[in-house]
Order: C-alpha cells, then sequence, then structure tokens
C-alpha cells in the first residue's frame, strides 16, 4: 500500500513550464511530483491548455501539447498566458477563447484536481514575478479562494531563486533567464540585510481564512533595480538547428526532436568535436538521419546572433543601473534560471562579460519552486514588531556613537534568529 504524504506543495507557474514539488512535514527533502499524462518529466508540466468550449473538453500539460498542431489549435489551444496575467500592457490572441486570466485559472484547477491521491496538502507556497507582482497577486488572491486549502503562501520568483543558493539577505544579484519563448535580465535587491527583516512568504490564506485582500501585511518582496527583456528563447533556437538542416521545414515534431538534440548538447560533459544522431521527419512518412555536435550547435547560435543579442540586451540592463546607483561591482552573484541558460557557450559569454563576479547556476527549471518550498518550512502567524530595538555603542576608532539593531521594525516575533 502506499504511503500516504503530509505537507506543503509549490506550485511555479512559468511562461514555458510549470514546476510542481512537494515537501512532506517530516522530511527536509523536497520531491517532483510526476502527473500521467499533465508533466512531460517529473514536476515539469509545460504551461499550455487545450479547452473546447462546447465539449466542456480539457487538457493540461503534455497532453494539450499533443494537441497543438490540430484543428482548431487557433482557438483552443493556449500557451504562453502566464506574462500577461497582471500585465495590462501585453497584447493578448484575440482567437483564443480564453483571456490568459481564465486560462490560468482552468490551469490550476485541473491541475488540483489531478494531483495524485497520495499527497496530502496542508499547504500551498506559490511563486510570482517580480515585475508585475501587484497584479498578479490581485489574480491569485481571487484563485485561492476556490483552492479547498487553509494555508497559502506567496513568494517572489527572484527571492525563491536566490534562497537555493545561498545568496545574502540585502544582496544585489543579476538573474539571466532563458526560457522557452522569452529572455528575460533584471537585476534586484532581496530583502533584508544591514539590520532589516529578512524576507519571509506573504500568507494570502491562513486557517482557512481569507487575509491576501485585507492585510496589514508588508509586501516583502526583492526591489527592481533593472531589467530587459525580449521575446526569443529556446523555441527559436529548436527552430534554427531545424532550419540549419531543413529550411523548407513542414513538420512541428522536428521541433520536438531540435528540443531534444539541444538538451543533450548542453551537458558539459558532452565533448566539443563528437557528432550526435538526429533523425527528422523529410517526407509524411520519410524519415532522415543527421548529426549535429557541441561545435555545429554553436556556431548555429552564433550565425543567429543570439550572442550578440545578449550583448545588446546586458548593455541596456547595466546602463539603467546606473542610473539608479548600481554598478556591476555591486552584484554579490549571478544567477542562471531557465533551460537555455544551461547552453555552455552562454555560460561562457557571461562569464566573459561580468568575470568579478561569481557566476551560479542551481537547478535551471525547478529551483524557484524549491525555493519557494525552503521559504516556507513552517508558515505560522506570528506578531510583527512595530518598533525596533538598538543598543548605543561607542566607535573608538572613529570616536563617535552608533545605533546597532536588535530586533528590527517589520520583524516576526517570536524570532528564531537575530539581526547580523
Amino acid at each position: 500500500m502506499e504511503e500516504n504524504l503530509s505537507g506543503t506543495l509549490a506550485i511555479d507557474l512559468g511562461n514555458t513550464n510549470t514546476v510542481i514539488a512537494f515537501q512532506d512535514q517530516k522530511n527536509i527533502n523536497s520531491v517532483l511530483v510526476e502527473i500521467p499524462n499533465i508533466t512531460s518529466s517529473p514536476g515539469v508540466i509545460p504551461t499550455a491548455i487545450w479547452y473546447e468550449e462546447n465539449s466542456e473538453i480539457w487538457k493540461i500539460g503534455i497532453s494539450a501539447l499533443n494537441m497543438k498542431n490540430s484543428s482548431n489549435s487557433d482557438s483552443f489551444f493556449h500557451s504562453n498566458f502566464k506574462r500577461l496575467i497582471g500585465n495590462p500592457n501585453e497584447k493578448i490572441n484575440t482567437k483564443n477563447i480564453l483571456n490568459p486570466r481564465e486560462c490560468g485559472e482552468k490551469f490550476f484547477k485541473f491541475l488540483w484536481d489531478n494531483i495524485p491521491e497520495k499527497y496530502n496538502i496542508k499547504r500551498i507556497v506559490l511563486t510570482a514575478p517580480i515585475d508585475t507582482y501587484k497584479g498578479y497577486r490581485e489574480w491569485l488572491i481571487k484563485l485561492c479562494k476556490e483552492i479547498p486549502v487553509d494555508e497559502i503562501a506567496l513568494v517572489d520568483e527572484p527571492t525563491a531563486a536566490s534562497l537555493g543558493i545561498n545568496v545574502p539577505f540585502g544582496s544585489r544579484i543579476m538573474t539571466l533567464d532563458i526560457g522557452g519563448s522569452t529572455i528575460d535580465m533584471n537585476i534586484v535587491k532581496i530583502e533584508g540585510g544591514e539590520g532589516k527583516a529578512s524576507p519571509i512568504a506573504e500568507l494570502l490564506k491562513f486557517k482557512g481564512n481569507d487575509i491576501g485582500s485585507n492585510t496589514k501585511q508588508k509586501i516583502r518582496c526583492a526591489e527592481i533595480i533593472s531589467k530587459i527583456g525580449s521575446k526569443i528563447g529556446g523555441k527559436d533556437i529548436d527552430q534554427w538547428i531545424v532550419d540549419y538542416f531543413i529550411p523548407e521545414n513542414k513538420y512541428s515534431i522536428n521541433l520536438f526532436k531540435a528540443e531534444e538534440i539541444k538538451c543533450k548538447l548542453s551537458s558539459s560533459e558532452i565533448k566539443y568535436e563528437t557528432k550526435y544522431p538526429v533523425k527528422f521527419l523529410i517526407e509524411r512518412d520519410k524519415e532522415e538521419e543527421f548529426f549535429l555536435s557541441k561545435e555545429i550547435f554553436e556556431k548555429i547560435i552564433i550565425e543567429n546572433n543570439l550572442l550578440n543579442h545578449l550583448d545588446s540586451l546586458l548593455k541596456d540592463l547595466l546602463n539603467e543601473a546606473r542610473g539608479k546607483f548600481c554598478t556591476i561591482d555591486d552584484l554579490n552573484s549571478i544567477i542562471l534560471v531557465g533551460g537555455g541558460s544551461q547552453i555552455p557557450l552562454i555560460k561562457e559569454w557571461i562569464t566573459k562579460k561580468i568575470p568579478k563576479i561569481l557566476v551560479k547556476s542551481p537547478p535551471p527549471i525547478e529551483s524557484i519552486a524549491l525555493g519557494a518550498l525552503a521559504m516556507t518550512p513552517g508558515v505560522k502567524i506570528k506578531d510583527i514588531l512595530t518598533k525596533g530595538i538598538s543598543i548605543r555603542l561607542f566607535n573608538r576608532r572613529e570616536q563617535k556613537h552608533f545605533w546597532h539593531p536588535i530586533f528590527c521594525q517589520g520583524q516576526t516575533w517570536p524570532t528564531s534568529e537575530l539581526p547580523i
């Protein structure tokens, strides 16, 4: 008989992939949740939904992705909706039956209904993008009212990503996120440090009561210093690989095969000159074998000007940061997230561009979900200090007094740790 697990579920809704992870309350280790016909690999769900309004047919994840090239896909197939939630400036696909918020709601509902019964969910922790945090949070608050869980917490994505790699609170970090359809770069300052309270998850729901829409909690999320992005990502790289061998490609299955060989060649253990086979469909019932090496793969990336594009994005990002008195020397670390950031050529590029700053590469897809779990090992309602307590000390070298914080305004109470 399969053992039931009781604990916290983390859901990191991404624009290309959604990650779902679970931590049992008796175990410090997290597991990636596998759901038949939904996850493409343990814990990873393609962020896509197939919805036929008249027949009430729903599919999400890998099942929806497999329907992408069916008839009426312009109306029934929905993807790339996460970045549109809480962002009124982006144009939406008017051909789709559902708007972005409706896509998100149905995606969550279908996902919730299909979580394996062995998981007894006591708490859910969700993640939110930092650039549209306010609007995205408002959408989540409404969504949470329909989820039958007593505790729901929210953390911002940069803070969750930084937690798993031991970045000190209060640090300025740069993240490079190359997902399936977008590149996002940002420089943010993580809450806490310098005598300030450490970041904590924001509660949206506690003991079954909605506390997110009317709360005195201070929203503790990372501060954006600069950000830049573009609508180029891993799917474009897949297309470039196919175009290199079959310029007149007509079959979408070739893109999936290109993605597979791309992931293989993104491993640091692959030898540079070794050629690896890949079979592409050239006619309806005919395949042809081609050979792709890491050398050719990097040539494809360079010829399609991806590195030049990254140069331009990085230049704009750092210029904006300098306008807010933040330079490269102020960065604590650079964090690589998203599958595309694992390509060795990309890692080499950022290391050469910013050689002085440590580049950290956590698990590219699941790092944010696992970081969110780490932020909420036991979320509890605590009092919040409305005033801080400091001790007055004397600096002999400078011959003047100064105040050293003992407890900080906004810090939870009772506290488990003191400021450093």
